[in-house]
C-alpha cells in the first residue's frame, strides 16, 4: 500500500508527516482511525524578518530549503515507507503575497499574514468594491493578499509591474515540486479575491487590485490532484516518479481535516503561531458585521466560519524569549505556574503583539502588561500571557455567537494544545470542556496527508476524515472560570482605553 506525505509550510517551521494508509501496529509512532498510522515526522525551523515595525517577511526559497531538509529526515527515518509515497498533500500559512516574475523567481520577500503595512489599502478596498465582504467572506483587512497587492503597486511599482503570477506559501512549494501554479479553495479564500459561494475568482475584487486574472493560480479542490512530481525533482528527492500532488489546504482547513472537522457544526480551537476558533459547515454563511471569516473549506461542498486571532502560541514563545528561557525552558515555567494553582494571574495581558483581526480589525494594536509591581514573578507573566490569549478566545466565541453559531463541543489542535495548563485555562475562560485528540498537535500536516490520500484513492471524505480517538477531555476549573469571568471586563476595558494610543 502507498504512504502519504503531508507537508505544512508554517510561519515558524516547515513540518512533515509520513502516514500509512494501513495501520502499522507497533511500527507507527501514532495511531489514528481510518487505517492510518504516522510512521515518521520531521520539522525544520524558519526565521521571520521584520524590516520595519509592523512588517513581517520571509524568503520563499527558505520554505523550499526547509522542505528539502524535512524530506531528507523522513527518508532517513523510514526509508521503505518514504520510497512508497504515492501522494503529497500541502498545507501552509495563509494570506501571504508571494510575487513572482515571468521566470517564476521571487521578486521580493513574501509579505506575510501578520504584516500590517496594507491598512490604508484594506480600507480603500472596502470603500470601492461593492459587496466585497458579502461575496468574499469578510471585510478587507491588512492581513489579506488583495490589500498587499495594492500596497505593492503604490510603494514598489516596479516590482508590481514585473509580476508574472502570485502564489500562496504552500503553492510556491507546489510550483517547485510539480511545476504547477495552483491553489485550493481555502487558501484562495484567504486572498480576499474568491467568490466563496461560487468557489471561483471574484471579478470585481481581482480587478480592484490591478492584477490580471491570468496572474492568479488555477483553482482546485483540496482533495483533488493538482499535478504530479516533476521527474527531475523526484530523482533529487529520492521519490517515485509521477507522485500525485493534491490541492491541499490553508492551514486552518488542513487542521480541521486532520481531526475530522468536516461536518455541520464540527468545531475546534487551533493554537499555533496564530489562533483560530473554527466551525465547519455545509453552506456558505457570511456574517461580515462580526468580522467572522466565512471561507471555503479544503473539501468540496463545505465552508467554515472562523474567528481569526493573530496571536496564539507565538505569545508564549515571545515571553519565553523575554525571560531568557527560550522555548526549550518554557515547560519548567508552565509546571511551576500549574503547581502554584493561582486561579488568575495578578497581571493582565493584552496579547495583540501582531495586531488583531477578530473582533477588532486593528493591525496597530500591541501587547500590553498591566498590574506589574516589585513582587511580579516570571510565573505571573507566563500565566498572564496564557490568560490573555484565552480571553481573546472569549471575544472570538462571542463574535461567532453573533454570527449565529456557538458550538457546545470544542476540540483543540496545534502546538499549544500540548499544554494541559493552557487547555484548562482556555476551557475555563470559554466555559466548556475541550477535547484533546491523539496526535492533535500534528495539526495541518496530518490533514494535508489525508488530502493526499483522497486525491490518490478517491475514497469518500467520510471514510478518511474521521476524528482521531480522544486522548483527554479538559474540563473548566470552577475557580479559574469565576476568576477569568471577573477579569474579562477589565481585559476589554483596557483595549478600549488604549486603542487611541495604538
Amino acid at each position: 500500500m502507498p504512504t502519504f506525505l503531508g507537508l505544512d509550510i508554517g510561519t515558524s517551521a516547515v513540518k512533515a508527516v509520513l502516514v500509512a494508509a494501513e495501520a502499522a501496529g507497533a511500527a507507527g509512532v501514532g495511531e489514528t482511525p481510518a487505517g492510518e498510522a504516522v510512521l515518521a515526522e520531521a520539522e525544520a525551523p524558519l526565521s521571520l524578518d521584520r524590516p520595519r515595525p509592523g512588517w513581517a517577511e520571509q524568503d520563499p526559497e527558505a520554505w523550499w530549503r526547509a522542505a528539502i531538509a524535512v524530506l531528507a529526515r523522513l527518508r532517513a527515518a523510514a526509508p521503505a515507507a518514504y520510497a512508497a509515497i504515492g501522494g503529497i498533500g500541502l498545507s501552509g500559512q495563509m494570506h501571504a503575497l508571494v510575487a513572482l516574475g515571468p521566470d517564476d523567481a521571487p521578486l521580493r520577500p513574501a509579505i506575510l499574514w501578520n504584516d500590517a503595512r496594507a491598512t490604508v489599502e484594506a480600507h480603500r478596498l472596502n470603500e470601492t468594491v461593492p459587496g466585497l465582504a458579502q461575496r468574499c467572506g469578510v471585510p478587507a483587512m491588512a492581513s489579506f493578499t488583495a490589500p498587499k497587492l495594492l500596497w505593492l503597486a503604490a510603494h514598489e511599482p516596479e516590482a508590481f509591474r514585473r509580476i508574472g503570477r502570485i502564489l500562496l506559501p504552500k503553492d510556491y512549494v507546489r510550483l517547485k515540486l510539480a511545476g504547477e501554479a495552483a491553489t485550493d479553495m481555502c487558501d484562495a479564500a484567504g486572498t480576499l479575491m474568491l467568490d466563496e459561494a461560487a468557489r471561483d475568482w471574484d471579478g470585481p475584487a481581482v480587478a480592484a487590485t490591478g492584477l490580471a486574472r491570468r496572474a492568479l493560480p488555477r483553482l482546485v479542490e483540496g482533495s483533488a490532484p493538482s499535478g504530479r512530481l516533476r521527474p527531475a525533482v523526484a530523482a533529487e528527492l529520492g521519490l517515485p516518479p509521477g507522485v500525485v500532488v493534491a490541492g491541499g489546504a490553508g492551514d486552518a482547513a488542513a487542521g480541521a481535516i486532520g481531526i475530522g472537522a468536516a461536518g455541520e457544526g464540527d468545531a475546534f480551537v487551533s493554537l499555533g503561531t496564530s489562533c483560530q476558533l473554527f466551525v465547519s459547515g455545509t453552506a456558505y454563511r457570511p456574517y461580515p458585521e462580526a468580522l467572522v471569516h466565512a471561507f471555503a473549506h479544503g473539501l468540496p461542498g463545505r465552508w467554515f466560519q472562523m474567528a481569526a486571532l493573530l496571536n496564539g502560541a507565538s505569545a508564549l514563545a515571545w515571553i519565553a524569549d523575554v525571560l531568557g528561557v527560550g522555548t526549550g525552558g518554557i515547560d519548567g515555567l508552565l509546571d511551576r505556574v500549574a503547581a502554584r494553582g493561582l486561579p488568575v494571574s495578578p497581571v493582565t495581558f493584552l496579547p495583540y503583539l501582531a495586531g488583531e483581526r477578530t473582533p477588532h480589525d486593528d493591525p496597530n494594536a500591541r501587547g500590553v502588561l498591566v498590574g506589574l509591581d516589585p513582587s511580579t514573578t516570571a510565573e505571573d507573566l507566563v500565566q498572564a500571557v496564557i490568560e490573555g490569549v484565552a480571553l481573546s478566545l472569549v471575544d472570538a466565541d462571542d463574535a461567532l455567537a453573533a454570527a449565529g453559531v456557538r458550538p457546545e463541543r470544542l476540540a483543540a489542535v496545534g502546538g499549544g494544545s500540548r499544554s494541559r495548563l493552557w487547555m484548562e485555562i482556555a476551557a475555563s475562560a470559554l466555559g466548556r470542556p475541550i477535547s484533546l485528540y491523539e496526535g492533535g498537535a500534528k495539526g495541518p500536516a496530518f490533514g494535508a496527508a489525508r488530502l493526499a490520500r483522497l486525491a490518490v484513492t478517491g475514497e469518500a471524505v467520510g471514510a478518511v476524515c474521521r476524528p482521531p480517538p480522544i486522548a483527554a477531555i479538559v474540563a473548566p476549573s470552577p475557580a479559574r472560570a469565576e476568576a477569568l469571568a471577573e477579569r474579562l471586563p477589565r481585559f476589554r476595558a483596557l483595549y478600549a482605553a488604549l486603542k487611541p494610543l495604538f
